[in-house]
Parts: structure tokens; sequence; C-alpha cells
């Protein structure tokens, strides 16, 4: 008789005999079971669609440069209109007391366009390939080498707390609502989407404004960063700029209870 691993065994008792299968044949059967189930899941999912591909997250990037653009669009008609209703607003014959005082409220709204002497800091992502550039820094993570939502509002504190009378980021200005936001590497600001390099461009007395920057805490732990792993950072003198009117919407929006 065999006596390989294939040979059959009496059950106790007597009767028909049982077959006995190697591990390597429940193997095989079980890997074949998790294959098929692993196909009609994909099939199922994909739906006749490619599944490989990332199209999903790039309709997503499309669909928020999309919006981003349209919202563009919107601020540029929105401030057209409001040029319009404050040329009739003028026609309207109102006291200069009145005048005055609409004249201080939109200096003070940032709606009118600001002109004097300005800095601007720029911010850049350090390249992916950053290594530690001081000695006893460790390697850094992916999140080290990339500006942070901290980053551009300690940046923006710092302007004001040095007497800017005017903030720009990128393109926009800044009014007392304005949120600066990141969501991954991208800027959201007043619902247009960014890219790095960050610019942000203040009017004031230049040197506050570059005394603020330097003091600043969280701008000191960020300077870190630039010298450790190649954050880019650059402070420069712009000389006379005039920086727009905000021309977006000035409603606030506030979440309201579920009846």
């Amino acid at each position: 008789m065999s006596n390989s691993a294939d040979s059959r065994e009496e059950p106790p008792g007597g009767g028909r005999p049982r077959m006995r299968l190697r591990p390597v044949r429940l193997l095989t059967v079980a890997v074949f079971a998790l294959a098929g189930l692993i196909f009609f899941t994909s099939f199922n999912t994909a739906k006749g669609t490619n599944i490989r591909t990332d199209a999903s997250l790039l309709k997503l990037s499309d669909l928020i440069q999309e919006r981003s653009h349209k919202n563009g669009q919107l601020e540029a008609s929105n401030s057209a209109i409001r040029e319009d209703v404050e040329s009739l607003t003028e026609r309207g014959g109102s006291s200069k007391a009145d005048d005055a005082k609409l004249a201080a409220l939109e200096k003070a709204s940032g709606t009118k366009k600001l002109r004097g002497q300005a800095v601007s800091v720029t911010l850049m992502d350090a390249p992916p390939n950053a290594t530690a550039k001081l000695p006893g820094y460790p390697e850094p993570q992916p999140n080290d080498l990339v500006i942070h939502q901290q980053d551009l509002q300690a940046v923006v504190n710092a302007l004001w707390d040095g007497g800017a009378r005017g903030i720009k980021v990128m393109d926009q200005r800044l009014i007392s609502t304005s949120a600066v936001r990141c969501v991954g590497n991208t800027l959201i600001l007043q619902g247009r989407v960014y890219s790095p390099p960050y610019k942000i461009t203040a009017v004031g007395d230049p040197e506050k404004l570059k005394k603020a920057i330097a003091v600043s805490p969280q701008i000191q732990n960020y300077m870190l960063y630039v010298n450790a792993y190649g954050l880019g950072w650059k402070v420069e003198d712009d000389g006379a700029v005039t920086l727009p009117g905000y021309s977006g919407t000035v409603d606030l929006h506030y979440a309201k209870p579920v009846k």
C-alpha cells in the first residue's frame, strides 16, 4: 500500500472511505474562491467603467476649478453692480456729513481701493525630495514640506498687528469677515481656489510691518522649517501699491438649529 499523503484511510467502524484534502489543495480552493469574490465585487462596482483611473478625483478637481472660475466672474459682476449703485447714490443729493460718514465706512470695510507703500510676503512649499539641511533635525515628513493654514494666518495676523491699513491675499482684498482656509495643499478664499506660491500684500508703514513679521512667535516657528527643510519664504518692499476693493458679498452666513 502506498504511504503517500494521497492515501485514503478506512473510517472508523468500516463503511465508505472518506477523501482527505491536503492543506495545499484547501489553500488553492480558498484562493480561487477569493479571486472569484474580488472579480464579482470589481465588476459590480465598475458597472462597465474603468476603475483603475482617477477619473472621479479629476472630475472633482475640475468641478472645484469651474466653481472657482464662476465665483470670480460673479465677483466681477457684483463689483460692477456695486459701482452702479454707488453712482446712483451720489446723485441722490445726500448731505456732506452723510457722504463723509459713508466714505469712512467704505474705507473701514475694505470695499474701496487703497493705495500706499506695501510689503509682500510669499510662502511656497518645499521641494518634494527635500531633506534635513541642518544637523540634528530628523528627516522631514510630508506635512513638514507644505504650507499650512496656520502659516498663512500667522502672516496675516502679524501684518494686522503691524498696523496694516489693508491686506490682499493673492488677488483678493481681505475684510473683517474673510477666512483664510486650506484644504490639502490648496487655499480656499472667499469661494475661490489657489495653489502655492501664496503671496500676501499689505499696505502700511513698511518698517512696522516687517518688524511685526520678525517678532511673531508663529512666524519664528515657521522659519525653523524654512531653515531646516527649505520651505519658501520671501519678504519684499513693493513700493507704492494699489489694493483692490473687496468685491464679494458682505452677507453673513451662519448655522441655524434644525426644528
